[in-house]
C-alpha cells in the first residue's frame, strides 16, 4: 500500500454501503478534520447542478468546515427539493456522528443522474464510515476508491511544505470531462493556517490552471466540485510562505487533473498541448481548448495517423484572430509545420512516435504576444463509445 504524508488533525474513511451493484466495492467516503478549519470551494458552471453543490456554496466559503462526505454511484442531481434535503440529511447525520453543527459538514457525490438517493442505505452506511475514521494512509486509499466510477486508478498526491506543513489531495475522474471542471471531485487539506480569503483566491488560481485545462469530451458535468481544507493553528502563512503553499496547491491540482485525463475512459494517450505566443493567456487557453476537443484530432492521435492538418485547422476556427503565417506546429520534437508552411517530414517516424509513446506533446507557436496555456486531454478510442453507450443500461 503506498503512504502519504497525511496532514495533522484529519482522519479518513471509505466504506462499503450497497449503494453501487458490486458487493464489495468501497462508496461511501468521508473526510473529518479534528479542528476547524477554514475552506474554500470552486464548483461546476452548468446551470444544472446537484443539490451537493447547491449546499457547499450556501456552506462555502467558511472558516470552520469539519468535513465532507461522499457517496459514489448516485449523482444526487436533478433530483428536486428532496434531493436537497437528502444531501442536507447526509450532513446532519456526520454532525451527529462527529459532535459538531450540521452546517459546517459539506457533501459531495458523483454517479448517475436522476436518481433519488437511497436514504436507508445512507443512514446505515455513514455511521460506520464514522467509526473507521482513521488518521492513516489506508483511510486516505480507502477514500480514494470510495468515490471512483469509471476510473482504473486511485489519484493522490502530496507535498510537504519547507515550514513542516502537509498538503494531501485526492480526485476523482475519468469521462464527462469538459474545461471548467469536469466529472470530478477534488479534496485537499493542509494544516497549514491560512486566511479565508487567500485560500479562496488560492484554490481559484491553482484550478483555472489545472481542472480547467483538461478535457476528454469537452462535457462539463452537474456535480464538479474541488475543495481545499486549512486547519492549521497560529499565525496565517503569509509573504514566501503563502506563496509556497500556493504553489503547491497549484501542482497538487495539476498533478490530479493530469491523472484524470491520463485515466480518460478508453484512453490510450495523455496528449498534452502547449499554446505559445498569443496576446494573453486566455487567448493561448482558446486555442488549446478547441485543439482539445476535436474529435478529428483525438481519433487521428488514437489511430497514430500524423495528420497535422486537423490540429491547425482546430486552432483556425478557435476564434483568435492570427493570421496562418504566423503559426508553427511540432509534434513532440517534430516540426511539420512552419509560419503557416508545411515542412517535409518521416511520416513513419511520426506514426511510431504517436504509437510507441503513451504520453505526446503538441506545441503550437504565435507570434503575436507572450501569452502561453498547457492543456491536456486524451484520444478518442472505440472503448470510450462503448463504455459510455450503455453507462446506465
Amino acid at each position: 500500500m503506498p503512504t502519504w504524508p497525511i496532514p495533522d488533525g484529519y482522519r479518513f474513511a471509505g466504506v462499503v454501503s450497497r449503494l453501487r451493484a458490486e458487493p464489495d466495492r468501497r462508496d461511501l467516503a468521508l473526510i473529518v478534520s479534528d479542528r476547524p478549519a477554514a475552506c474554500a470551494g470552486v464548483f461546476t458552471q452548468n446551470r444544472v447542478a446537484a443539490a451537493p453543490v447547491h449546499l457547499c456554496r450556501q456552506r462555502l466559503p467558511r472558516p470552520d468546515a469539519r468535513g465532507v462526505v461522499i457517496c459514489s454511484g448516485n449523482a444526487n442531481a436533478c433530483t428536486g427539493e428532496q434531493g436537497f434535503q437528502d444531501a442536507c440529511r447526509m450532513a446532519q447525520i456526520v454532525a451527529r456522528g462527529i459532535g459538531c453543527p450540521e452546517e459546517q459538514i459539506l457533501v459531495a457525490s458523483t454517479g448517475v443522474i436522476g436518481r433519488p438517493l437511497p436514504m436507508p442505505i445512507l443512514e446505515a452506511g455513514i455511521p460506520r464510515a464514522v467509526e473507521e475514521l482513521r488518521h492513516t494512509s489506508e483511510g486516505v486509499e480507502n477514500v480514494a476508491r470510495a468515490i471512483l466510477t469509471t476510473d482504473t486508478v486511485i489519484k493522490v498526491s502530496d507535498r510537504v511544505l519547507s515550514l513542516g506543513n502537509h498538503l494531501l489531495g485526492i480526485a476523482k475522474g475519468a469521462a464527462m470531462i469538459g474545461p471548467n471542471l469536469a466529472t470530478m471531485l477534488a479534496f485537499l487539506m493542509s494544516d497549514a493556517a491560512v486566511r479565508l480569503d487567500d485560500l479562496q483566491t488560492i484554490l481559484r488560481r491553482a484550478v483555472d490552471r489545472s481542472f480547467n485545462r483538461i478535457s476528454v469530451e469537452g462535457h462539463t458535468s452537474t456535480n464538479d466540485t474541488v475543495l481545499l481544507l486549512a486547519n492549521g493553528s497560529g499565525p496565517a502563512l503569509s509573504g514566501p510562505g503563502l506563496a509556497e503553499f500556493a504553489a503547491a496547491v497549484e501542482d497538487v491540482c495539476i498533478e490530479l487533473a493530469q491523472a484524470i485525463a491520463r485515466d480518460a475512459e478508453g484512453a490510450q494517450h495523455l496528449i498534452t498541448i502547449q499554446v505559445e505566443g498569443c496576446q494573453d493567456e486566455a487567448e493561448a487557453a482558446q486555442i488549446a481548448k478547441t485543439v482539445a476537443q476535436s474529435a478529428l484530432v483525438k481519433t487521428a492521435i488514437y489511430g497514430a495517423d500524423p495528420n497535422w492538418g486537423r490540429i491547425v485547422s482546430a486552432a483556425g476556427y478557435a476564434g483568435v484572430p492570427f493570421d496562418e503565417s504566423e503559426l508553427s506546429l511540432w509534434l513532440g520534437d517534430l516540426l511539420m509545420y512552419r509560419q503557416g508552411t508545411p515542412i517535409p517530414f518521416d511520416a513513419a517516424s511520426a506514426s511510431n512516435y504517436l504509437r510507441q509513446h503513451r504520453e505526446i506533446t503538441l506545441r503550437l507557436k504565435l507570434s503575436r504576444g507572450s501569452g502561453s496555456c498547457t492543456f491536456w486531454t486524451c484520444d478518442l478510442t472505440p472503448e470510450y463509445v462503448r463504455l459510455n453507450a450503455d453507462y446506465t443500461t
